[in-house]
């Protein structure tokens, strides 16, 4: 650590001029995010896409096609709003329309870890209206959601409490009767560590209940003898009347792939191909450059021209299984050998460009998906953009505003920390490239030691990194940078702090810059409005917000945080 001139200290003014609604409130001007991944430089022609098609914590992708429309929603977990729902007319090019946890009465997320909740939702349609059914793990189990929009509102959840285990899917078979098949424990004993089983039953779409009794059609996975582990994110389908079964299995980390069986009924029994997996990359070589790993939890669609698509879940490392940018959604075509379906056969790799669906292309939606952009949040609507997260369901007293000071962006510092269960007041957008950097405009005047404000990079309670002002024993304010490794310090805190003198009383401002290198974050700020920029932690250890080190299924989330302590 190096200490800060003090002649740049004078610079330094945290308090403002202000009403007494704001003069303890943190106020952000704006937010600019800004990726830069070299996998994404490489040029895309017009009858070209580019993958991953959702970049960034997007994972478990379920997809459904309307007529011309694609809807296609992902898993959440802990976050709020919850299940984001995106549209698209050519597979490619994505618009988010909403959530389907928007309402806090919905689901209680309130103690739960940040990777528990909602767990691999699959969406579908029937006779005019749209069904999502999903687990919320540690909050009620499995349930039914329907809407007549996408976009919403959609219903309260009605709970399946004969439906045990995760990820369950509906089908809508040709003679109108409708099936709920999940993942769920064997009968008996599970035989080994991942032992797991697919059921089947009967759904009443109108009454929104199971109908009659469950019966397991899969055992273990493909084949038992070889203890396959977590056969989960089963999708039933037809093409040409057959009756197709595809699932993951082998886990969500590298070991992941997808595997298909035919069946004579929606009860089975089903029977695998012999070239299974349909989709992996586990033995491909992991020196590779620019990999996409643990792909798998793959959903089909057809494009115009009835050509078959899959969309699934994969992983781009910055170095063996470490990523902080959570499990993204991939787009590949489908071909079929001899009956069956195929994404990746032999040494093929997930391509980061490819051929387009047989679809005319779509302008991108308001919101960058893929791709290096840069996104600027002005906060000048009465509303938060969609692509903002809490954590958990919101608090019941309000701590952020959009319209006390229009064109800002202001929390109001609560007394729940990163580290606490419950809803801290903080707000992430999702870290989408391994390079990267997020910066913002700040004002805050902490009004004693416990008070803090700045931007937090968060992986789940015990990993996260905070960057900003926080108040002295002398009154004043420092500038810091805390990180909490809950490997390193169980319950506590690993600080790298540099000490700031007092900064002069009278208005100013600061803004704060973190930037992404793959395993590296450095933390910037600036005095004079972004002219000129000064290190405070360069090369700081970005793999404890891992989803390797730090455990869970998420990625990072980076944005604005305040806090207080009120004891």
């Amino acid at each position: 650590m190096k200490k800060i001139k003090s002649s740049l200290l004078a610079a330094l003014a945290l308090s403002f001029t202000a009403s007494a609604s704001t003069e303890h409130t943190a106020t952000f001007d704006w937010f600019e995010y800004r990726g830069q991944d070299r996998i994404f430089e490489q040029p895309v022609a017009k009858d070209e896409y580019r993958n991953p098609i959702l970049a960034g914590y997007y994972p478990d992708p379920s997809i459904v096609q309307v007529e011309d429309d694609y809807y296609l929603v992902n898993s959440s977990f802990a976050h709020y709003p919850g299940i984001p729902v995106f549209h698209s007319r050519d597979l490619v090019n994505w618009t988010q329309l909403g959530h389907v946890i928007d309402r806090p009465d919905q689901l209680d997320f309130a103690d739960l870890g940040i990777s528990r909740g909602i767990f691999a939702p699959a969406i579908s349609y029937n006779e005019g209206t749209f069904y999502l059914v999903t687990t919320c793990v540690d909050c009620g189990g499995n349930f039914v959601v329907t809407a007549e929009d996408p976009a919403g509102p959609w219903s309260d959840p009605v709970w399946l409490p004969e439906v045990g285990g995760i990820d369950p899917s509906l089908f809508f078979d040709d003679d109108g009767k409708a099936y709920i098949i999940n993942n769920d424990a064997p009968i008996g004993e599970p035989l080994y560590d991942g032992h797991r089983a697919l059921w089947v039953q009967e759904f009443d779409a109108k009454k929104l209940e199971t109908v009659g009794p469950r019966k397991l059609v899969i055992n273990g996975g493909v084949n038992l003898a070889e203890k396959p582990v977590w056969i989960e994110g089963p999708h039933l389908f037809r093409k040409n009347g057959q009756l197709y079964l595809i699932a993951a299995e082998g886990g969500t980390s590298v070991n992941h792939s997808q595997v298909v069986l035919k069946g004579e009924s929606p009860f089975g029994p089903f029977t695998p191909w012999d070239n299974n997996p349909i989709l992996t990359q586990r033995h491909l070589d992991p020196d590779r450059p620019n990999p996409v790993t643990s792909v798998g939890h793959a959903d089909f669609v057809q494009d115009a021209e009835d050509n078959w698509w899959a969309v699934f879940l994969g992983i781009r490392p910055y170095e063996g299984d470490f990523y902080n940018t959570g499990r993204e959604t991939f787009l590949m075509p489908v071909s079929w050998e001899d009956g069956w379906p195929v994404i990746t056969r032999g040494d093929q790799r997930i391509p980061s460009v490819a051929k387009r669906p047989a679809l005319s292309p779509q302008q991108p939606g308001p919101l960058p998906l893929t791709g290096n952009f840069t996104q600027r949040d002005e906060f000048d609507t009465p509303q938060l953009p969609m692509h903002w997260l809490q954590l958990r369901n919101p608090s019941s007293t309000p701590w952020f505003s959009l319209t006390r000071a229009p064109g800002s962006l202001q929390l109001t510092p609560t007394a729940t920390a990163l580290g606490d269960a419950g809803n801290p007041a903080f707000l992430g957008r999702r870290q989408q490239h391994l390079q990267g950097s997020a910066t913002t405009r700040m004002r805050f005047q902490p009004q004693g030691e416990s008070d803090r404000a700045g931007l937090a990079v968060f992986q789940n309670r015990e990993y996260f990194y905070f960057f900003g002002i926080v108040g002295n024993a002398d009154g004043g304010a420092d500038l810091i940078v805390s990180r909490r490794d809950g490997d390193a310090a169980r319950h506590g805190k690993t600080i790298t702090r540099l000490a700031l003198e007092t900064p002069a009383d009278k208005p100013a401002d600061i803004q704060l810059r973190v930037d992404a290198r793959g395993a590296e974050y450095d933390f910037h700020y600036s005095l004079d409005g972004g002219k000129n920029w000064q290190p405070i932690l360069l090369s700081a250890d970005g793999k404890i917000v891992s989803t390797r080190h730090a455990g869970g299924f998420v990625g990072a989330l980076i944005g604005p945080y305040a806090y207080r302590d009120d004891r």
